[in-house]
């Protein structure tokens, strides 16, 4: 699956070590947290948007997100926030809330929060 390689493959800069801390590569169960959290998020945004739950649904969707975040995914807030952007660019919004329909559950039993 695309989702769990894909990652954020954000490249290391040679020879800068200011920016290798800064960016990441992810892979694996990381990569695959990542996408649960991009997935949760943007569809929790654009329920909230369509008027099809409420201000503290999103606000319980978004802090799932974020303790997938500090639970599963390692590296500094500022590498995972770059990590979530690269992966929403490279995913349409159709193909996001379809992964929603296909792996919301799978991904809070993957990813466990408590």
């Amino acid at each position: 699956m695309r989702g769990l390689l894909i990652g954020a493959i954000l490249g290391l800069a040679a020879g800068n070590p200011a920016v290798a801390q800064t960016k990441r590569i992810y892979s694996g169960e990381a990569a695959a947290a990542l996408r649960c959290s991009n997935t949760l998020a943007l569809t929790a945004v654009a329920l909230s948007r369509a008027g099809k739950i409420s201000d503290l649904e999103k606000s319980v969707m978004l802090g799932i997100t974020i303790r997938i975040l500090e639970r599963h995914v390692d590296g500094t807030w500022n590498q995972k926030k770059r990590a979530l952007k690269v992966m929403r660019d490279r995913r349409t919004v159709p193909d996001t809330l379809a992964d929603y329909r296909k792996n919301a559950a799978r991904c809070l039993r993957q990813f466990p929060i408590n």
